[in-house]
């Protein structure tokens, strides 16, 4: 365990984003000594703080987490005069708009994805101050973390991250083969959606065949629906089951 330097975007913790990087053993991972708004309207914000996650899932933030950092060969970085806030924004509950503290997204609550920027305080008055210093000053972010992997460290991108698929709508894949294609139909009878190999979906809906028809693709469990009347739509694959528009439905 070592807490790295700080000082400077440039350079700024390189042991730890390698160690992160090469975490292939499911290593505890620490952000400690930061100013924490974690937009959750129990916790609040807090300084002097730690955050602790494994893989995608934030496990602990507060203080005093570093005391177990040692038995739990963490990767540690500190983050002296540093603020840290959710890289998702919940526009929403910035608006004081939810209701009930379950009803919360994008808080940096223990259980959540482990989605967070780092930034000096100085940058930091609140959460939008946060998300207006990585849209327009990316060079001083000190990290963006998605789902536990880094995005951007000490100001440049992170060499294999991800990035966002290419804009425009792909091309039909070839699905032939698949165990997804075939025709589904919902409990009641009422919907027939058969996915086509050449990557084509016709619905027959109550007895009315051609009801809607168009493109689709699956990207892991999720499909996306281009109708040809130009509307888009979603389903998702739950075991043997393909949820959509309130319809489950089973291959016939």
């Amino acid at each position: 365990m070592s807490i790295t330097d700080t000082t400077g975007t440039a350079g700024w913790n390189p042991e730890a984003l390698d160690a992160i990087l090469a975490n292939d053993e499911g290593r505890p991972v620490l952000f400690t000594n930061a100013r924490i708004l974690t937009m959750d309207p129990l916790i609040g914000t807090m300084t002097g703080a730690d955050l602790l996650f494994v893989g995608s899932l934030l496990v602990g933030v507060g203080p005093g987490i570093i005391t177990a950092a040692g038995d739990d060969n963490a990767i540690v970085v500190g983050c002296t005069g540093l603020t840290i806030a959710p890289a998702v924004v919940d526009t929403v509950a910035l608006a004081s708009g939810r209701g009930h503290r379950s009803e919360y997204v994008a808080t940096l609550t223990p259980g959540n994805t482990t989605d967070f920027v780092v930034v000096p305080d100085a940058l930091a008055a609140d959460v939008p101050s946060v998300v207006a210093a990585l849209m327009t000053s990316p060079e001083q972010v000190r990290a963006l973390v998605a789902a536990g992997r880094p995005v951007l460290w000490a100001g440049a991108d992170v060499p294999g991250r991800a990035t966002a698929p290419e804009a425009g709508i792909p091309a039909a894949a070839d699905l032939t083969g698949s165990p997804r294609v075939g025709v589904w139909i919902d409990r009641h009878d009422f919907l027939h959606q058969e996915l086509m190999a050449d990557g084509r979906y016709d619905e027959t809906r109550g007895g009315r065949p051609h009801a809607y028809q168009g493109r689709y693709w699956i990207d892991g469990d999720r499909v996306d629906y281009l109708d040809d009347l130009g509307f888009w739509a979603y389903g998702e694959f739950r075991g043997d089951d393909l949820h959509h528009a309130g319809y489950v439905m089973q291959l016939g």
